[in-house]
């Protein structure tokens, strides 16, 4: 359910169908007052920074009205704290994406392995996060790239040490139906593509795209299997329409997998981390990843220590709940993720044993085997 405001400007419950959400995109400040009262802040913020920005009827139906910490509202709602940069690199996005480099590919190639890429095909997104590591090319728009398919495509031919595509923007599931089919098509004639993966926002902010269509493009046994990864960050965001567009894609062959950032005041306590993974698995995601917030420029109030990652795995999940809840916690990099899990159960090692610790603080020991 969503709301949607009515001809004598009266709120009502609604259900709009995917393309009825985008056409109520929640981008100017009369939309955004329908579902939150905007303090003085983020309205400067909105009227001075040149910044794309705006959700769905759905999500932001999600804000808190009257607290501006929300933080479903502090995803959404531009912030002058993003004019601060003090730790985010300039040209991000060229040095992560490795698009400086001798290596000649169109730009909507980015690549940190040997045997993967991500295959970039739009800059237009259900919802315009404020922490996106993209936020040059999605949000400021400082970088511009020509999202020319085909000539994506004939690159991937033309490699074939490449055998897994991961389809990204922006966000793919905004094409249409024909224009995703195309691409599934085209890629699965490529011999040594042997997977493919979607980057997509919609199962959490738009969920109403998984529809009829859209599920015949993507269901079914094949050669080359589809993969989609989500973003959620916060419990909040699990609604039912999320629970039955996960049922829905899992019903047609494709699995599920979160991709949360560890964000600084949305989910960096034990209490909301710990909620967040344990929904999850009850909407049948299965968390994968938890990222560090990258060093993007004007995000650096989203970031948090590194150290506090491993210590929410190790404080919220490990133990209390199914090891099916645990994520890995990596930092995206310009040679790609690197894990930042600590080791701190291995207390003590000697000659003969180790000294191990639970997550209780309890001590046991083990054999040290030689090799």
């Amino acid at each position: 359910m969503a709301i949607i405001i009515n001809h004598n400007n009266e709120m009502s419950l609604s259900i709009m169908d995917w393309k009825e959400q985008l056409q109520n995109h929640v981008n100017t400040l009369d939309r955004l007052r329908q579902y939150i009262d905007p303090t003085d802040e983020e309205v400067k913020a909105i009227e001075t920074m040149k910044t794309k920005w705006g959700t769905t009827p759905h999500y932001a139906a999600l804000m808190d009205r009257k607290d501006p910490a929300c933080p479903i509202r502090r995803q959404v709602v531009p912030s002058l704290q993003e004019q601060v940069n003090r730790y985010g690199i300039q040209n991000y996005l060229i040095w992560k994406e490795n698009r400086n480099t001798e290596e000649h590919r169109p730009d909507s190639i980015a690549r940190q392995y040997h045997d993967k890429i991500a295959f970039t095909v739009t800059d237009i997104c259900a919802n315009y996060c404020r922490h996106c590591f993209r936020k040059e090319l999605v949000v400021d728009r400082a970088l511009e790239l020509r999202f020319d398919v085909d000539e994506g495509l004939a690159w991937i031919r033309k490699s074939p040490e490449i055998r897994d595509v991961l389809i990204t923007g922006g966000d793919p599931f905004l094409l249409s139906n024909d224009r995703i089919d195309y691409l599934i098509r085209k890629i699965r004639e490529i011999p040594h593509v042997e997977m493919i993966r979607f980057g997509t926002r919609t199962v959490i902010a738009l969920p109403q795209r998984m529809e009829d269509g859209l599920l015949k493009v993507l269901g079914g046994m094949h050669r080359v299997p589809i993969w989609i990864n989500t973003q959620c960050n916060h419990p909040k965001e699990l609604t039912p329409e999320t629970a039955e567009a996960v049922y829905k894609l899992m019903g047609c062959g494709i699995n599920v997998g979160n991709q949360a950032v560890l964000l600084k005041g949305i989910n960096d306590d034990v209490d909301t981390f710990k909620q967040l993974h344990l929904k999850l698995l009850q909407f049948r995601i299965r968390p994968y990843y938890v990222f560090y917030c990258e060093p993007a420029p004007g995000i650096d109030h989203f970031r948090t220590p590194v150290e506090k990652g491993a210590e929410l795995i190790r404080d919220a999940i490990r133990g209390h709940t199914t090891g099916l809840a645990q994520p890995m916690y990596v930092v995206a990099t310009n040679v790609g993720k690197i894990p930042l899990m600590p080791d701190y159960y291995i207390k003590e090692r000697n000659e003969h044993e180790y000294t191990l610790v639970n997550y209780k603080g309890q001590v046991t020991k083990l054999p040290n085997i030689p090799e």
